[in-house]
């Protein structure tokens, strides 16, 4: 299968990239290298630099013929979407309808769409499924939505197949250390205790713990980056034998608090690095956690690598290599 990876070189994407190699594929990446790493990527990958705003540059690439398409170029801080919106409308929302349309004018390949439990908004009940209400709390989840949304029309009309995955909380890096660089500029909560036990960070800010949960502090739904990507190579999978769109949520179905998480990172990097107490963010729920039943039945998709002692494990593996040998 020749698949495109549009946002390729960032931190989800070079784990698909490499998940979609590493059974035979052949793996293009299309990024403008804005957040991304080149380094991280498979070196067998063809690579089109430019930018999904330039509709020239999107028609050139998608001409030359793929057997599917992956979307995961996106501006992703929910935090900067509430104080500039016009960047993620602009990226996010007109930057995909770009794509979307290259993609119709290219024979309309499926396409998997990177989405994001941000659709979904404050919790009315756990877990969550596909069903639950979708009500976003910030522009990045609206522009997410909205993609959707638009999914469902050029699926109607234009008979273009695609695969929304609503990611919960990625995390985590290739356990094998093809990935060499980390994400930049995290604001996630597991590189930034990362960062905090390697002495770049002064400190983890723990924000609330006083919340409803067991031990006070928010519980998420993490799963592997690995296990994220694998989803992607399935769900191309799905799209190509059924024919039929689809939504699903991607998560491990279990929570994780941020004492549980700060607690198992002290065990494993050995470093006891500085908390402070912070005040609750606004909008921030206290518990979030996902029903995955759906890519289960239809994709066979399941999660192995996404307890907490393997996702802290393969990021300190990398943040270690990097701060001894950084960009080697």
């Amino acid at each position: 299968m020749r698949v495109l990876i549009v946002g390729g070189a960032g931190y989800i994407g070079s784990h698909v990239c490499h998940a979609f190699a590493d059974r035979g594929d052949s793996v293009a990446v299309l990024d403008n290298f804005s957040s991304g790493s080149r380094i991280n990527m498979p070196e067998e990958v063809e690579v089109f630099e430019g930018d999904i705003m330039d509709k020239s540059f999107l028609g050139r690439a998608l001409s030359i013929g793929w057997d599917g398409v992956v979307h995961l170029a996106a501006f992703k801080a929910a935090g900067e979407s509430m104080t500039d919106p016009g960047k993620y409308a602009v990226n996010n929302i007109c930057g995909t309808i770009n794509l979307l349309n290259a993609i119709v004018n290219a024979g309309a390949p499926p396409l998997v769409f990177s989405s994001s439990a941000a659709v979904f908004g404050e919790p009315v009940r756990l877990p969550i499924d596909e069903d639950h209400p979708k009500a976003p709390e910030n522009f990045y989840g609206y522009t997410k939505l909205e993609i959707e949304n638009l999914l469902d029309w050029f699926d109607k009309l234009k008979d273009l197949k695609f695969a929304a995955l609503r990611y919960f909380n990625a995390a985590g890096y290739d356990s094998k250390g093809r990935v060499r660089e980390p994400e930049k500029d995290p604001q996630n909560l597991l590189p930034v205790i990362m960062e905090a036990a390697a002495g770049i960070r002064e400190n983890l800010i723990i924000h609330g713990d006083d919340y409803d949960t067991r031990d006070g502090t928010c519980i998420r739904d993490y799963v592997h980056v690995s296990d994220l990507a694998r989803a992607h190579v399935q769900a191309m999978d799905y799209l190509v034998a059924e024919k039929k769109s689809l939504k699903v949520n991607l998560g491990s179905e279990s929570g994780i608090s941020v004492a549980e998480m700060v607690k198992e990172a002290v065990a494993i990097t050995g470093v006891d690095f500085p908390r402070v107490k912070g005040p609750r963010r606004p909008g921030d729920p206290a518990k979030l956690v996902a029903s995955s039943s759906l890519a289960r039945n239809l994709l066979g998709w399941e999660t192995t690598q996404s307890d907490a002692a393997s996702l802290i494990s393969s990021t300190w593996s990398l943040y270690r290599r990097y701060i001894e040998c950084p960009k080697a």
